[in-house]
């Protein structure tokens, strides 16, 4: 199985800009590089953060540049969004039946469960007790491998600003997950805006870069005050396999020089091992 993973697009209506960058245009850049690179994908998937104020012409926008991706889309929703007004230009967005925009689906064998972790007045997330109901109905329909989407990451980054904003009650999630801890392979997130990747109670975790903005790493304690910088966007290719899963990042705005390294000379010496072949 082959999916997309693009995060935290921000999406302002047109023409204006964010930070200083266009967020459509770097939505176009990216879609361009799918489909002309990974038009084979089974899915894409969007963590979350699809317009930066939650306004129905960013979404509209959004809907528009939609219209070019060929492969079937799966939007969820962060602390940037606004339920009703994504509801408006996207009737057809998930809803679990309380209201929020999560759901899940199978595929290739594995069910794919997409959370919703925003809340309201906080750019905080949280998962209240009726959408931990509803994740642990679902869960509980098979015992299929399980890869989780979600924006807010459930642990702290080491980015102070950022860590204020995670995940209130991940302590609360834990508990409806830890029964099913051996069938989830992998969670997938965003909201930080880095790319990042470790294991959280023993599951391996990826985030990924921002569409648009990124945040710095900045280890040091820095209180509240989010950093905020021009690094490269970017969007990840995700291989699932029935031993492995492969995260590759796409800096899709890269430009730089290709070349092939075999026989390439670096200061005018010739780049070779000339150790004996491996036996065995």
């Amino acid at each position: 199985m082959k999916i997309v993973h693009i995060t935290d697009t921000h999406f302002v209506p047109q023409p204006a800009t964010l930070y200083g960058l266009d967020p459509r245009a770097r939505f176009d850049a990216a879609i361009a590089s799918l489909q002309a690179e990974h038009s084979d994908a089974d899915l894409l998937v969007i963590t979350g953060d699809l317009a930066h104020w939650g306004e129905v012409p960013a979404y509209q926008a959004l809907r528009q540049r939609l219209e070019a991706v060929t492969i079937p889309v799966v939007m969820m929703v962060g602390n940037h969004d606004d339920r009703a007004s994504l509801r408006t230009v996207f009737p057809a967005v998930m809803d679990d039946g309380n209201g929020f925009v999560q759901g899940s689906r199978i595929e290739s064998g594995h069910r794919l469960m997409f959370l919703d972790t925003k809340c309201e007045g906080t750019h905080a997330g949280a998962y209240c007790e009726k959408r931990r109901a509803w994740l642990a109905d679902e869960l509980a329909k098979g015992d299929e491998p399980v890869l989780l989407f979600m924006h807010h990451p459930p642990f702290l980054s080491g980015i102070s600003s950022m860590d204020a904003i995670g995940q209130l009650d991940a302590d609360a999630l834990w508990l409806v997950l830890q029964p099913h801890a051996r069938r989830i392979r992998h969670i997938f997130l965003g909201h930080v805006h880095r790319p990042i990747s470790g294991n959280w109670h023993g599951i391996s975790f990826s985030l990924i870069p921002g569409l648009n903005h990124q945040v710095p790493l900045q280890l040091a304690p820095h209180g509240e005050d989010i950093p905020g910088s021009h690094e490269p966007p970017a969007y990840s290719v995700i291989s699932v396999g029935p031993d492995s899963i492969v995260v590759h990042l796409k800096y899709f705005l890269d430009g730089s020089r290709r070349f092939p390294l075999d026989g390439y000379e670096v200061k005018g010496r010739a780049y070779a091992l000339g150790f004996p072949a491996c036996e065995g």
